[in-house]
């Protein structure tokens, strides 16, 4: 399996020009093969990566010999990332998936980053080294072990980091003696476990909300191209990306400790973007990060041994009773307290509908073959 590993870089002002120099020749090469793209496409030409590339190095060193002052990875690499731009374009017409077009980049909206190979750079404990540049600083050393693919560098707000991405050993060890349970995720609270154990939601953007609107509307007061603007955007960039960080680092910490912890987990699959389409609470979604909390916990549970059931989304685990199985229909949501009417059972809303997934996995599992259930894929980042 691929895994990546994101580190903040500690550069110099020098290596920070240089970092922007090649981040804004890996925009150049993709708009001009973008655009180049368009015009033989629309001419009846089939143009592929390749021949883009040996197109644009016979012109590159009259008319662009700007670009050869920083890494090659810089100029080379956009020409890849186009070609599999467009596959997914055209896959997606052929699957009915909806996959945007390939469409420019702008220097002020997209976000500066570019790639470097395998071969193009050098780790040490605490520092990268990046060719024509030479070390750079990073704040800790990388910590998964196998054959490194390669690294992109970012900046996010004011920062820049490196994503390097290692391949290591793709198995799952046996969590023999390990407990099951089930994960029930809200807007009331993040998640709630069948065995009684909460996470609160902590609602970071609604917290920051109104420091954000400040910041935005003093960005919009601001002369268009002035130095104050920029200031200003930054401001801006940093505020959400503190948001962020607070987001990622509850979830992190929150999936690390379920996965550690238990050997089957029964989650529900949840339709993210037809929550999101609801104007009320769209926004409270957006700042629970509900998907991204399901994605790190399958793909986490799964690296260590586990597995994950995820539920039918209709099946009704709010308004079952756990204990019975007595049904609910009427259910509001500000029902909080279920109340049975066959056993008398009362618990807590989300605690039983936590008890009806993981009873409804087990269920599953025992129904079907372990490679029939879902073992998430992808890399968690950590």
């Amino acid at each position: 399996m691929i895994k990546a590993h994101k580190i903040r870089l500690h550069p110099t002002e020098e290596q920070k020009g240089y970092f922007a120099k090649a981040a804004g020749t890996a925009r150049f090469v993709w708009n001009w093969a973008l655009a180049e793209w368009n015009r033989q496409y629309e001419a009846g030409e089939r143009p592929t990566a390749l021949k883009l590339k040996k197109q644009f190095n016979k012109i590159r060193r009259e008319q662009y010999p700007w670009t050869w002052e920083v890494t090659k990875n810089a100029s080379d690499q956009p020409f890849l990332d186009l070609a599999k731009a467009w596959i997914a374009y055209f896959e997606g017409l052929k699957n009915g998936t909806k996959t945007g077009r390939p469409t420019f980049k702008s220097k002020k909206k997209s976000r500066p980053g570019f790639y470097l190979a395998n071969d193009q750079f050098e780790l040490g404990d605490y520092r990268i080294w990046i060719p024509k540049l030479g070390w750079v600083n990073m704040a800790e050393k990388l910590r998964f072990t196998g054959k490194v693919t390669g690294a992109r560098l970012t900046r996010q707000a004011d920062w820049w980091f490196v994503s390097v991405t290692v391949e290591v050993p793709d198995e799952f060890p046996l969590r023999k003696g390990r407990p099951s349970v089930g994960v029930d995720v809200g807007l009331n609270r993040l998640a709630t476990l069948s065995d009684g154990t909460e996470f609160e939601n902590q609602r970071f953007l609604k917290t920051a909300l109104k420091k954000l609107r400040q910041a935005n509307k003093r960005l919009h007061r601001r002369k268009p191209g002035s130095k104050n603007r920029e200031k200003a955007r930054r401001k801006v960039a940093r505020l959400h990306y503190k948001v962020a960080c607070m987001r990622e680092d509850v979830l992190q910490k929150l999936t690390t400790k379920a996965a550690n912890t238990f050997a089957l987990v029964g989650i529900e699959d949840l339709h993210i973007k037809g929550l999101m389409k609801n104007r009320k609470l769209s926004r409270s979604f957006s700042d629970a990060a509900l998907g991204r909390l399901l994605r790190l916990l399958s793909m986490k549970v799964t690296h260590r041994g586990g597995v994950v059931v995820k539920v039918d989304r209709y099946f009704p685990s709010s308004q079952l009773c756990s204990r019975c199985g007595w049904r609910w229909k009427d259910i509001r949501l500000s029902d909080r307290v279920f109340v049975c009417k066959s056993c008398g059972l009362v618990a807590d809303r989300d605690k039983n509908a936590a008890l009806n997934l993981l009873q409804e996995a087990q269920r599953l599992v025992a129904a079907f073959p372990p490679c029939e259930v879902d073992h998430g894929t992808g890399s968690d980042g950590s």
